[in-house]
């Protein structure tokens, strides 16, 4: 039953995402809002099949304290494809950091370079990767919009805990702004690289702002300690 249920479910998650993406193609063509809409609805749509089909909800915790400041940014924790489109919900268009091969995948990539995602080339020094930091802060200045980074780097197993990358300090001390812990648990559900889907509900909890100014390495440790301790609870 459980992998009828997960059958089912992917071929209306992949079936139902490229029939978005297709009906999304004029929105090229208008601004960005009109792109960033396209991806609400896909998030909207996926939690609905989570819903119906496999009975799961998507439960959001502590979306009070994306009022609680003015401009600020979002470290989320990453176990699955899944919040990628999820955060789209409560964020207003978030500007997304990823990995230049992803730009370059047709219909998709167009979308990600419409909404103004920021690429970088991993584990080589290049001009761009120069002026990352640079351009980051540019980019959100400008549209005013949040930025979403996954400082883990890569999606990870639930229990797993490695170190955040350096380079979200990085982005905290550039930015001056506050910064939103997010915690979740999707990969209780939705394992990374995982065809089956498993029971329960899914948690995503924004925490409590951490106010520029602090040391790199305070930073992390702090961020770090406030989203693994919260995904603990929902193990």
């Amino acid at each position: 039953m459980r992998f009828l249920k997960s059958l089912i479910f992917n071929v209306f998650l992949y079936a139902g995402l490229i029939c978005i993406l297709i009906l999304a193609i004029p929105a090229l063509f208008l601004p960005s809002s009109f792109t960033i809409f396209f991806g609400r609805l896909c998030a909207k749509y996926i939690v609905l099949l989570l819903k119906i089909i496999l009975n799961t909800k998507v439960i959001f915790h502590g979306v009070e304290n994306l009022k609680k400041v003015d401009n600020f940014f979002v470290a989320s924790a990453h176990q699955s494809m899944f919040e990628t489109f999820a955060l789209q919900i409560p964020l207003d268009g978030p500007i997304f950091i990823l990995k230049k091969e992803l730009l370059n995948i047709p219909l998709f990539g167009w979308y990600l370079r419409k909404i103004g995602s920021i690429a970088i080339v991993r584990q080589t020094t290049t001009k761009e990767n120069l002026n990352f930091f640079d351009k980051i802060k540019e980019t959100i200045d400008k549209s005013k919009r949040p930025l979403l980074i996954f400082p883990q780097g890569t999606r990870v197993k639930l229990d797993e805990q490695p170190p955040f990358k350096k380079g979200a300090g990085r982005i905290y001390k550039a930015l001056n702004l506050p910064c939103i812990p997010a915690a979740l648990n999707t990969g209780k559900v939705w394992p990374k690289n995982s065809f089956m889907k498993f029971k329960g509900d899914i948690h995503i909890s924004f925490l409590e702002p951490i106010m520029p100014g602090k040391e790199n390495d305070e930073f992390l440790n702090e961020i770090e300690n406030k989203i693994y301790t919260e995904i603990k609870k929902y193990y």
